[in-house]
């Protein structure tokens, strides 16, 4: 298939961040494909290649987005997506070869958040991935800003005074993340839970690496460190 390449921070800790993704998609070359293409912008992602075990992921871990298919071994997507709406309301982007109106309207009445017909575009898809982890942040504005540093969500770019700055993926993820929950405590163990997928090895210290290279980048007191507790944006838009 044609794949085309701020406000003041409160005691309140973050329930949920908006940096994971689980990809259920059976035809192994396009999974490999999305799950690199997914992970090359920025995004923790996982990979499941039938119903039963993508069901399994999405249920036992905190994924903030699901890109699902709906052809799928074992258990569908729409049997899979009707299950998992029974205890989670994660953000669910359906991929499909079926291009029937009836079949879009099944998948929205199901529970889907949004529909994408095969072939498709990359581009499309991580717009679209964007605008999901957008609206369940409950931030529907694409452009954010915290002073003279502005965040665009939709380009992926970061400014400061006008300047364009130049960030790794992870780098943006994590200012990303932070920006969207400005104001909230973010613990570490969510930042490591949402930034990281299940084949990451990571250090101890790499998040604070991370926050350092960020600060040299956006002034040391852009993100204030919470002792014991994790981060935050405290700079007032």
């Amino acid at each position: 298939m044609q794949i085309a390449h701020l406000a003041v921070c409160g005691a309140a800790v973050t329930e949920a961040l908006k940096m994971r993704v689980l990809i259920v998609e059976d035809e192994p070359d396009l999974l490999e494909s999305l799950v690199k293409g997914v992970r090359e912008d920025g995004y923790a992602v996982d990979g499941a290649a039938d119903g039963e075990e993508g069901l399994y992921k999405a249920e036992n871990s905190e994924y903030d987005a699901v890109v699902l298919d709906i052809m799928l071994p074992r258990l569908d997507g729409w049997e899979l997506l009707r299950r998992l709406r029974k205890t989670k309301k994660t953000p669910v982007l359906m991929l499909t070869a079926r291009d029937a109106v009836r079949d879009r309207v099944r998948g929205l009445d199901t529970g889907a958040d949004d529909y994408l017909i095969k072939p498709f575009d990359l581009d499309e898809l991580l717009a679209r991935l964007r605008a999901l982890i957008r609206r369940s942040a409950s931030q529907a504005e694409s452009r954010l800003e915290f002073g003279d540093v502005v965040l665009d969500t939709a380009a992926r770019k970061v400014s400061r005074g006008g300047q364009p700055i130049t960030l790794t993926a992870r780098e943006y993820a994590l200012l990303e993340y932070l920006a969207l929950h400005r104001g909230k405590v973010v613990t570490r163990t969510m930042l490591y839970e949402h930034l990281f997928d299940e084949n990451d090895s990571t250090l101890s210290n790499l998040l604070d690496v991370h926050v350092s290279n960020i600060r040299k980048k956006l002034g040391h007191d852009f993100i204030t460190t919470r002792r014991g507790h994790g981060y935050c944006i405290e700079s007032a838009a």
